[in-house]
């Protein structure tokens, strides 16, 4: 099975900033290019931090204004500078959470969803920006069409991998749910068909209405 890779779904041309990238400059940045967020680089290329707007906001929520209808949030001490910042290096979360271009999409998925974040910087071996994947990107792979996850379960999962007869097992394929029917030698063979589906890029669910021929004993089903 051919699975995508961060490398093929992260934009290539990434928005940067310095360390000494003043505030409104940022702001215009994010504004310029229609996106959230800007990885901040050293000299080498170097991802250190992400500013993104939430980082920015953060000046503006903690403003006084006299006749405010909603309440000033409560800050840390670290949220406090922060606000206090002008520059990427003083506005920036840090360290920048990276992810490497040759990730799957399930790794690169469970490390934002671990850390709670939007995006990750690409970088190469060594350590240097080469792109940038936000949740977005890694939600393309469902956008694959049916019948391309099809082909790859028949062919690929059932009968290379497998070693299934096309008339032992069926994939039907709708909106990427699979769904499959037949029958196989042993029931222990169920549960690996289904795990190995749910591993082909696109794919949003698995149904096996799969009978076998004989259980782990290697006993029949009883008969209805």
């Amino acid at each position: 099975m051919q699975h995508r890779t961060v490398a093929d779904l992260m934009s290539h041309d990434v928005v940067r900033a310095r360390r000494d990238t003043p505030f409104k400059e940022i702001v215009e940045l994010l504004a310029d290019n229609g996106i959230t967020a800007v990885p901040v680089v050293d000299e080498l290329d170097h991802p250190l931090g992400v500013v993104s707007e939430a980082d920015l906001l953060r000046k503006c929520s903690t403003r006084s204004e006299p006749f405010s209808r909603t309440p000033k949030p409560h800050l840390e001490a670290w949220e406090r500078a922060k606000a206090e910042g002008a520059t990427a290096e003083e506005l920036m979360t840090a360290p920048a959470l990276c992810a490497r271009a040759d990730w799957t999409v399930p790794e690169a998925a469970r490390l934002m969803a671990l850390r709670n974040v939007k995006r990750l910087p690409v970088v190469d071996e060594a350590d240097r920006l080469k792109g940038i994947v936000s949740r977005g990107d890694l939600l393309r792979v469902f956008l694959r069409r049916d019948d391309a996850i099809r082909d790859e379960i028949t062919k690929d999962v059932l009968q290379r991998t497998l070693q299934l007869a096309p008339s032992d097992v069926t994939a039907e394929v709708h909106e990427g749910r699979v769904t499959h029917r037949g029958a196989v030698e042993a029931s222990s063979l169920i549960p690996i068909i289904e795990r190995l589906c749910r591993h082909v890029d696109g794919v949003v669910s698995v149904s096996a209405h799969i009978g076998y021929r004989f259980d782990a004993s290697g006993k029949a089903p009883a008969e209805k």
